[in-house]
């Protein structure tokens, strides 16, 4: 539309993604490829600074969550720039980032400009701050707030800002704990555990500037249905790290508890409608994207276990460090993660003795390590070995936090040790000749040299054969939000029949690949798919 103006926030959330991944691989030849890309990206942003107070004055749905943000309405009735709490956030966000990408590529000249704009940036976020110490959406030229609870207009408080502010480590600790106030302060944020776009309904879009409801606010854009008050798992992921931050644990455990719950009824849907209540999907139960099969699983659902996940030791990735702030919950005394995480070529296991949030002692494959701060630990990625077990005791106590929630109970696809053997459905007539096809590329590529990628896409193609015979045997209960009636009993057994001959296609595809344009070594391979597809073609 001609009225919306560039998507800036959405364009710096995007440079902190791909920051992320390369401060975490150091991969340089895809640093030199992306790095060019990223610094034009933030030149762009760069354009729309206020050199008066350093904040970004962008017109409509320039935000992340776009198009909730309508600008400033004018006296002609048309639609101008304000100043985007958001942006700042973000694009701050990837400044820091950008900082250390820069000292990691030796990139010394440019290095002093972006630390500049970090700077500048810093300051002025003052300027976005509500006088109770959470951030408002937007300010306005002449100084009007928007997204300040209590006044009498654009009266609403602003979930993504605040939750990114302190997930992403933006704003420091006295903001964030004013943040954390105000949203503990106000249940209407968080009706359904999951946090809240925005709360109560905005008045300062431009379907209907002035007011929460009437002509133009109807629909997907009535208040709790989309980018108005609608819940989003990317922005619940954001607000887990704020929650883990802040040591709240009962507030992750409650979000990542109602998200296990819709995925056992298989609706991770995404916006969730209703405010987060989900008993009619806007989205998914009628409109467009409507599948008839009760069944839903979009991939932002994933912020949610990783958010759980990330926010247990808070990895802060740095062009020569990795820094780790253990906040694993109190009623954990002991937790050991038996999948490494990585730092450039580094694997490190992590294992925490949990007595609260300082740090008093770290061992390094079984040898001490300095404590230099109680804070934080601080490894530099010169000093790690390439295999780093690493065991960090914390004390100082956590706050009590009794449990509000009930976990789902689900029935585990593999079952612990020592369980009886769970019950397999026979493959479908669809399943049959594929599953064939590649058990018989994982006996061939058993000793083949080389070909550990080949064997373990075959090994993942497998599993998913493997987990249908597990889910269409499987009982999988009444249903937590949404029944599990005999169509979506039905329509769940067919989600992982297709998962598994998308797999199997993809693995058909990569050898179509293989034998026209691979090496010698691959068109190998090739040949021994094409060997086994002429052997289950001449059986009966």
């Amino acid at each position: 539309m001609s009225r919306h103006d560039w998507f800036h926030e959405a364009t710096a959330a995007g440079v902190v993604m791909q920051a992320e991944i390369l401060l975490a691989s150091r991969n340089r030849q895809a640093l030199a490829h992306y790095l060019p890309k990223m610094v034009r990206a933030c030149d762009s942003i760069e354009r729309t600074r206020d050199p008066q107070n350093n904040l970004f004055l962008v017109g409509p749905a320039s935000n992340l969550l776009a198009p909730s943000y309508g600008g400033v309405k004018q006296p002609d009735g048309s639609f101008g720039k304000g100043y985007l709490a958001g942006l700042s956030i973000t694009y701050l966000a990837a400044l820091d980032r950008m900082v250390e990408l820069l000292r990691l590529a030796g990139e010394t000249e440019k290095l002093g400009e972006y630390e500049r704009r970090q700077t500048i940036t810093r300051r002025s976020l003052p300027l976005l701050l509500a006088p109770a110490g959470y951030f408002v959406k937007s300010v306005e030229p002449g100084g009007i707030l928007h997204g300040v609870l209590g006044q009498k207009q654009f009266n609403y408080l602003e979930g993504t800002v605040n939750a990114d502010a302190v997930g992403l480590r933006v704003a420091d600790d006295q903001t964030a704990a004013s943040i954390y106030r105000q949203i503990a302060a106000f249940p209407d944020i968080r009706p359904f555990d999951f946090l809240l776009v925005n709360a109560p309904g905005l008045d300062d879009t431009y379907w209907n500037w002035g007011h929460r409801t009437g002509p133009g606010l109807d629909g997907i854009l009535a208040f709790g249905e989309w980018v108005n008050g609608g819940v989003w798992a990317t922005v619940e992921g954001r607000a887990i790290l704020m929650y883990y931050r802040l040591g709240r644990f009962e507030d992750v455990r409650r979000s990542a508890v109602r998200a296990m719950k819709w995925a056992k009824d298989y609706r991770m849907d995404s916006p969730w409608s209703q405010r987060g209540e989900n008993s009619d999907n806007s989205w998914y139960d009628e409109g467009k994207w409507l599948h008839g099969n009760g069944i839903k699983v979009t991939a932002d659902n994933y912020a949610i276990p990783a958010a759980t996940i990330r926010g247990l030791f808070d990895y802060d990735y740095r062009s020569d460090r990795l820094i780790l702030r253990p906040r694993v919950p109190g009623g954990i005394t002991r937790y050991t993660q038996k999948e490494p995480i990585r730092f450039g070529d580094r694997r490190l296991f992590l294992t925490c003795r949990n007595g609260g949030p300082r740090v008093s002692s770290v061992r390094l494959n079984g040898q001490p390590v300095e404590v230099a701060s109680p804070e934080a630990v601080v490894l530099g990625y010169d000093a790690l070995p390439t295999e780093a077990h690493l065991e960090i005791t914390t004390t100082g106590g956590w706050l009590h936090e009794p449990s509000t929630v009930v976990y789902p109970a689900i029935p585990p696809l593999v079952p612990p040790p020592g369980s009886p053997t769970p019950a397999r459905a026979e493959l479908p007539a669809s399943l049959q000749r594929p599953f064939a096809l590649l058990s018989a590329m994982a006996k061939s590529l058993a000793s083949a040299s080389g070909a550990d990628y080949e064997r373990a896409f075959v090994a993942a193609a497998l599993g998913a054969f493997e987990d249908y015979r597990l889910r269409a045997a499987l009982e999988p209960g009444p249903g937590y939000y949404r029944p599990i009636t005999p169509k979506r009993r039905t329509a769940l057994s067919e989600f992982y029949e297709q998962t598994a001959l998308m797999m199997y296609d993809g693995w058909v595809r990569r050898m179509k690949v293989y034998a026209e344009k691979g090496d010698a070594r691959q068109k190998g391979v090739a040949g021994l798919f094409a060997e086994a597809q002429k052997a289950s073609a001449s059986q009966p």
